[in-house]
């Protein structure tokens, strides 16, 4: 039956708020805004488009009303002409006028928590328009229309059913703000429509094969044209004050083509200025390029240098150590000699006391060279212990720099060998000059310096020995970190295999639970299939052996609960077509084919040799007699056939009663169902059981 609405009747104060606000909108020196909203009103009055059309009105507020079309009959928009802001949220509209589009001074259009189910095409007539706010309708989408929006600077389609975003809407190029739902969108994608106004501009400009720029390069026109024409907004009046009007729009028109041109001049001097700069950046990366590619030359052969001085300088510094240590030898026999001959003196001297003094001090002396020499070692071997371990531990995250920074480190490190062999021979030469100028002052001390100069020596060997031991722990850290970079490619290598042969194991794991349950299903089928009706089994038993051969040999031993029900025999399956076959319920045509021709076949047999014809104890005569093959009709669908009462997964006793929610399966008693949680086939969370009656 169809329903009549009757219109609402304004109440006694929304009346009294109607005429108040019109005579308001009627007064000498009003304002530009006729604002009949909170009225109750169920349609625009005549009254409004009239004050609008002849007072030239610029807003017009009708929210919070009752409105179910803008547009009452006898009225038109143009009436609406010089509006331009038209505020209709909080109403009932269920579409807009299609003739939209004559408000071409509209900037601002409102109709939020509307019924909007569309919007019309004549929409993107508004060339003005900035601001255009549809939330919480029902739009399921946009018109194209909406990119000849030239002016358009603020768009919310929020709430609203909309998951496509018209490629149009690409043109829209003053667009700062667009709000959406985006964990509806499908176009541009929801990741695209989370990042902004200016990522889904930048996405359908892509799209469109356009090149983006920012809202702000397009602005200005938008601006200075909100400019003139609010210089062109005023009422009604003389001829001359229009005049002087369109002078001033006029010069401030020729103004705007000079800045325009200017503008345009200036991007011009700045794609060149850009351009210029681009090929110099790219020669100075060529240039940067093979300057690196030079440098890395000259380092690998100052390197190859470097190694070849260092080598040559060991094979000096043996040669120099093998002559000195047989020079110490040599001095330690002449030493030996004056020994003796000194002893021979020091007996005739009796000043022992001065002489170990003078010793002691010494010793004490070279006891503190020595320690700072071994704290000097110490730090340096600290240093370098250090530095080589931060090294190591930045080679794993700077795989394109690890040539460098260790060409680098070795070049530190043969400079401070270098440095440190030449203070090592700087002060060897030291204490030389130090025992000599100790030999040639006190020859009665030759004794006790001898024993300084062996204990020197050996701090020297000493040191020595551990400037050699850093160099070899360096070359040996070097090799350690080629041994473990390459350890590292081997477990990636051992990672990537362990990872294909965990999928292949999942695929065989899926393919093992699939494959169980299959069995699973096939063995509840053959349980079903034991579970025949006796009667069924009777009559089954009481088949023509060769008709039960030949289906079992045909593969169609499932229909033998058919044949046995239908009473079907090799004389009536010879007077059946396909059809009648299908009717009986065997489905497969080929099937159908090849039963009745291997049953003629048989009958053919039996005819010529009558000893092949089946005894008549092996077929069970029908009770009912014989009917035409079309009369053949099943007494119930095969379907049900196999509907049997499935037993509980649980307990395997007793007959499956209930249902579980949501997943909809059947598979456990009333009294194994209490305590699960979750159902025992897909291991679901059981939300809701139903307890299932059969009828008898």
């Amino acid at each position: 039956m169809p329903l009549f609405f009757r219109k609402r009747k304004p109440s006694e104060e929304a009346r009294k708020r109607l005429e108040y606000q019109m005579c308001l909108a009627k007064e000498a020196g009003a304002d530009d805004i006729l604002d009949i909203s909170k009225c109750e009103l169920s349609e625009i009055p005549f009254g409004a488009f009239a004050t609008c059309k002849v007072l030239q009105k610029k807003v017009l507020i009708v929210h919070t009303n009752h409105l179910t079309s803008l547009l009452p009959k006898s009225c038109s928009l143009l009436s609406l002409a010089t509006i331009k802001v038209l505020d209709l949220h909080d109403n009932q509209l269920t579409a807009l006028p299609d003739d939209l589009g004559q408000l071409t001074a509209l900037q601002v259009l409102n109709v939020e928590r509307n019924q909007l189910m569309q919007l019309p095409r004549s929409t993107g007539n508004l060339t003005q328009l900035q601001t255009l706010n549809v939330k919480d309708n029902k739009l399921k989408e946009l018109p194209d229309t909406l990119g000849e929006l030239r002016s358009l600077r603020t768009l919310n389609i929020s709430g609203n059913e909309i998951q496509r975003l018209p490629q149009m809407l690409a043109h829209v190029r003053t667009l700062e703000m667009l709000s959406l739902d985006a964990s509806a969108m499908v176009y541009p994608p929801r990741e695209v429509c989370g990042a902004g106004t200016a990522a889904i501009l930048q996405f359908l400009c892509k799209e469109s094969g356009l090149e983006y720029y920012p809202p702000s390069q397009y602005l200005l026109p938008v601006l200075e044209q909100d400019g003139t024409e609010n210089s062109r907004d005023s009422p009604d009046g003389p001829t001359d004050r229009f005049s002087r009007e369109e002078l001033e729009w006029q010069n401030r028109f020729s103004d705007y083509e000079k800045r325009k041109e200017q503008k345009m001049l200036e991007k011009l001097e700045f794609e060149r200025r850009l351009e210029l700069g681009q090929r110099e950046h790219a020669q100075l990366l060529q240039q940067s390029s093979s300057q690196k590619d030079e440098i890395l030359q000259t380092v690998k052969e100052e390197q190859s240098r470097l190694e070849q001085g260092l080598s040559e300088h060991q094979r000096h510094l043996d040669a120099e150590r093998q002559r000195l240590q047989e020079q110490l030898k040599q001095t330690e026999q002449n030493i030996s000699s004056r020994i003796q001959k000194l002893l021979q003196e020091n007996q005739r001297q009796k000043k022992s006391s001065e002489i170990l003094k003078s010793l002691e001090n010494e010793r004490i002396r070279m006891e503190q060279l020595m320690s700072i020499t071994q704290e000097e070692t110490e730090n340096l071997r600290r240093r370098e212990v250090a530095s080589a371990m931060q090294q190591m531990l930045t080679e794993s995250c700077k795989n394109r720099l690890i040539q460098m920074a260790y060409e680098s480190q070795r070049q530190n490190l043969v400079q401070q060998a270098c440095s440190s062999m030449a203070e090592m021979d700087e002060r060897f030469q030291q204490i030389l000059s130090w025992q000599q100028m100790d030999q040639n002052k006190a020859i009665s001390q030759i004794l006790q310096e001898s024993a300084m100069q062996k204990a020197a020596f050996e701090a020297l060997q000493v040191k020595k020995d551990l400037m050699h031991r850093q160099i070899r722990s360096q070359e040996m850290i070097s090799e350690q970190r080629w041994a473990l970079s390459s350890l590292l490619q081997q477990l990636l290598k051992e990672k990537q295999q362990r990872e294909e042969e965990l999928r292949e194991i999942l695929t065989e794991l899926e393919a093992k639970s699939e494959t169980r349950q299959e069995n699973y299903w096939l063995i509840q089928y053959q349980r079903l299939l034991n579970q025949k009706p006796s009667s069924l089994k009777l009559q089954e038993e009481g088949m023509e052996r060769q008709l039960v051969a030949l289906l079992e040999e045909l593969s169609a031993e499932h229909y033998l609960p058919i044949f046995a029900h239908h009473r079907l025999s090799l004389d009536l399956l010879s007077q059946m077509s396909p059809g009648d076959l299908a009717k009986v319920g065997v489905s497969e045509a080929g099937l159908q084919h090849e039963i009745l021709r291997r049953v003629q076949e048989l009958l053919d047999a039996a005819r010529i040799q009558p000893e092949l014809k089946p005894p008549t104890g092996e077929v069970l005569t029908p009770t009912a007699p014989q009917e035409p093959p079309e009369s053949v009709r099943p007494s119930a669908p095969p379907a049900e056939l196999e509907v049997q009462a499935s037993e509980c997964v649980v307990c395997l006793e007793r007959e499956a009663q209930m249902i579980f929610l949501n997943c909809g399966h059947v598979c456990c008693c009333q009294q194994c169902c209490q305590p699960l949680r979750t159902c025992p086939l897909c291991r679901q969370d059981i939300v809701q059981r139903l307890r299932i009656y059969h009828s008898s």
